[in-house]
């Protein structure tokens, strides 16, 4: 069994990992995990999670956050598609891409 207090051996090579060999799925990874590293956006999906329809306006009222704050961290969301919003007259609402969050675990797993 390894020593866990042990030290790693300082590398003898350069570790950078050149960029041709980064694949797809590393990348997509970075990018869905820039997207939920914030506490506010995780908090944004787990309320979504926790309904079962929709959401309009009331995330604004459940996080302590100005309403431009809540704005951009969906925006975040939306874009690595993590989330998705539906225009409802004046207003978008908001619900879980399932498929985005699905991928999000996967790619987690494979790590």
């Amino acid at each position: 069994m390894e020593d866990q207090n042990q030290t790693c051996k300082p590398c003898e090579q350069d570790s950078t990992i050149p960029v041709s060999q980064i694949s797809p799925s590393d990348e997509a990874l970075a990018k869905l995990a820039w997207a939920i590293a914030h506490p506010a956006r995780v908090k944004l999906v787990r309320l979504l999670l926790e309904r079962s329809a929709c959401v309009c306006g009331e995330l604004v009222e459940l996080m302590p956050l100005a309403q431009s704050t809540v704005s951009q961290h969906l925006k975040i969301l939306k874009d690595a598609g993590i989330v998705q919003g539906e225009i409802d007259g004046p207003r978008v609402c908001y619900c879980v891409n399932i498929a985005g969050l699905a991928r999000l675990k996967a790619l987690v797993a494979e790590l």
